[in-house]
């Protein structure tokens, strides 16, 4: 799909966790997403044991020549203008090119979790390759590509943070970070629409469907690692907000999305709650 050629392959346990630390430093983009549709079509119904000799790589690829900055370095423009749009697209490709490395992570790191955790976040990871050339072939068709504008890394700075906790990793990362763009993707698909650029609106609309589905796995092991500890996944998932977020949450929410992603009535409630109750530190203004 999108160009990629996948060729067949048996990968034993060891060769797979050998394949995704290469698939995670490849800086390529399109190496690397050939390498996650490879690797995930490869294992998609293997069983899998899971060595420990490999330690988790530190930091993945990215291209050469994109430019990490701090958030509020980055340019804003609207929508007007093609370049606005551009610009706009290349933010959600960069978050979409981090999605491919935290489902590579998770799928690499937590080897202590079930063969289905491996497949599903491999599925994941497949996904977030399928959306990255999808954005990238709308900036190409735009004389545009990745690495064209900065972007900032603070999706994986939480998957730094919570390196050493599979608990903390899907409360916060799928659960928080992901869960945003539930919450955020319906506006933007009506601002491209406003501007009428369809192609880029129906793109959205594309990812959005696919995220509610990797939301949803992040809530079905979260709540599965909750109960291996004997944990109460309410407060645990809320203890989490508090310990590496400060408390803080962004809203306003889209409850039925995050719904339809494993969130319970009760969390909403409290989430909603806390993001009432947030007083911003500084604005960013």
């Amino acid at each position: 799909m999108f160009g990629v050629s996948v060729e067949t392959k048996a990968y034993q346990p060891f060769e797979l966790f050998g394949a995704l630390e290469l698939a995670l430093q490849e800086s390529d983009p399109i190496k690397k997403c050939e390498q996650t549709k490879q690797i995930y079509t490869c294992i998609a119904s293997a069983e899998l044991s899971s060595p420990s000799n490999i330690q988790p790589c530190r930091t993945p690829g990215y291209p050469s020549e994109l430019v990490l900055v701090a958030p509020r370095q980055l340019k804003r423009r609207g929508l007007q203008s093609q370049t606005g749009r551009n610009i706009f697209m290349h933010a959600i490709a960069h978050i979409e090119f981090n999605a491919i490395n935290l489902a590579l992570d998770a799928a690499y790191r937590f080897r202590d979790m079930p063969t289905e955790f491996t497949q599903d976040w491999l599925s994941v990871a497949a996904d977030e390759a399928r959306h990255f050339l999808l954005l990238r072939s709308y900036l190409n068709n735009h004389d545009c590509d990745y690495g064209d504008y900065p972007a900032h890394n603070g999706l994986w700075e939480m998957a730094e943070s919570t390196a050493n906790d599979v608990i903390a990793r899907m409360a916060l990362v799928p659960r928080v970070l992901e869960a945003r763009g539930l919450d955020v993707t319906p506006k933007m698909i009506e601002r491209l629409e406003a501007v009428n650029d369809l192609d880029a609106s129906e793109r959205l609309k594309v990812i959005y469907t696919d995220e509610i589905g990797h939301v949803l796995i992040g809530s079905k092991w979260f709540n599965y690692a909750c109960g291996a500890r004997s944990l109460d996944p309410q407060s645990t998932f809320f203890a989490a907000i508090d310990q590496h977020l400060h408390g803080e949450i962004k809203g306003p929410f889209n409850i039925k999305a995050r719904l339809q992603a494993g969130f319970s009535q009760i969390e909403m409630q409290r989430l909603e709650s806390a993001c009432n109750h947030t007083t911003p530190k500084h604005s960013t203004k």
